[in-house]
């Protein structure tokens, strides 16, 4: 992996805005950042403001279809306090394991406003599934198999969708998640006999699920593949007994993590999806439940993760700040998550948000040097005891990193 040159992230200062300052320090749900470290009691620590979740999903709601339900994936953070709140301004949550399906059934949600992705899913937690009556989205034939064994069990009809793997790829994803050989759904082309395959069982299939990929920040290249999907479940609708129900039209909306990255233009994305489901969709399918599922885009810009300055130290001209957090926590901002290239996720000295122009270095606790959350950041003079603030914590924080590496204390998750 590669380092890109250091520059002061251009997105700070909206970031800053949107959460707000009081005398110079950083604010989370209205409350300043040291005050908020006191009420948590320790350091590190994740906190999701939950106004700004509310205002995300308004957003949405204001520029997509009407008629388009809105799913959080709870993959991108399943802390239960947040779900709890995401199942009061969404439609549907969407799982990916029992224990996440545990999580979504303890909100008092109607289990069929609950989807379950997902390869690999085991025996027990199909089970599971089936019980409680959530739609399971299948993602191979052994899938649909297991699931009519659990039904027949259980003694439940399993409501269920395909997955489909479509043959398009989606340029621009930060994650492929569809096209070429994939361990995620059934090859569009292997539908249809699988289809045929279901026919005479007990399973209701009701329709279809596509998500060909994830972290997209282009509307133009949103808009296509959403057509493309629409197609793509269209021709395969016409291989059920009756037309699809349910048809998932995947997410991958994307926010700004670097420098040069701009936030998707949600406007635009609105736009081409009210003419897919006026011009294409509604005319063939006008009963059909639609939703996009969404995790990242909904909770991604709400969250931050705080860590604290437990030292300060110049080695051969470079500054270091070694915080009592890191890579551990939140794998993603160290540039271990995938990133070919590391690049800085915007942060700042929570107590402090004068601009600053000392390169520092922003470095964890653990014993390597990819533990690295700021490389050569431009910040004011902090000192020990200092809190360090790293933006773009709402997705895929806590639960998407080692935390048992090197058995540090696991950091506390609040919403506020």
């Amino acid at each position: 992996m590669t380092t890109a040159p250091s520059s002061p992230h251009p997105g700070v200062a909206t970031l800053v805005d949107r959460f707000g300052a009081t005398d110079g320090t950083l604010t989370v749900g209205g409350i300043p950042v040291d005050r908020l470290a006191a009420r948590v009691g320790s350091t590190p620590f994740f906190a999701y403001d939950r106004a700004q979740i509310t205002q995300r999903v308004a957003e949405l709601r204001a520029a997509l279809p009407s008629d388009v339900e809105l799913s959080y994936a709870m993959k991108a953070n399943p802390m239960p306090a947040l779900v709890q709140h995401a199942r009061t301004v969404l439609d549907c949550l969407d799982v990916a394991s029992g224990g996440e399906l545990r999580v979504a059934l303890d909100t008092g949600i109607d289990p069929g406003d609950i989807s379950f992705a997902g390869p690999g899913k085991t025996v027990d937690e199909l089970t599971q599934a089936v019980a409680a009556g959530v739609l399971i989205e299948l993602e191979s034939e052994l899938e649909a198999r297991r699931a009519l064994d659990a039904g027949d069990r259980v003694g439940v009809r399993p409501r269920v969708a395909v997955r489909v793997n479509p043959s398009f790829e989606v340029k621009g994803s930060g994650m492929r998640m569809g096209g070429g050989p994939q361990q995620f759904g059934v090859d569009e082309e292997d539908v249809p006999a699988l289809l045929a395959q279901l026919r005479d069982t007990d399973l209701d299939v009701e329709g279809f699920h596509v998500f060909s990929g994830s972290q997209n920040l282009r509307a133009e290249i949103l808009t296509t593949a959403q057509e493309l999907t629409v197609d793509l479940v269209l021709r395969l609708s016409e291989h059920l007994d009756q037309p699809a129900r349910y048809v998932n039209l995947g997410g991958g909306f994307g926010i700004p993590y670097y420098a040069k990255e701009a936030p998707l233009d949600l406007a635009q994305v609105g736009d081409g999806l009210r003419r897919i489901m006026a011009e294409r969709l509604r005319p063939q399918l006008p009963d059909a439940r639609v939703l996009l599922e969404l995790g990242r885009y909904i909770v991604g810009e709400a969250g931050v993760y705080v860590t604290r300055v437990v030292d300060s130290k110049v080695s051969r001209g470079q500054r270091f700040l070694i915080v009592d957090g890191g890579m551990h926590h939140q794998l993603a901002a160290s540039g271990n998550f995938g990133q070919v290239i590391r690049r800085n996720y915007p942060l700042v000295i929570g107590t402090d948000l004068s601009a600053g122009d000392v390169e520092t270095n922003v470095v964890g606790c653990l014993c390597t040097p990819l533990d690295l959350l700021g490389d050569r950041v431009p910040l004011p003079d902090a000192e020990v005891g200092d809190l360090v603030v790293v933006f773009q914590a709402g997705a895929y924080g806590l639960t998407a990193s080692p935390t048992a590496f090197l058995s540090h204390p696991t950091p506390v998750e609040v919403l506020v």
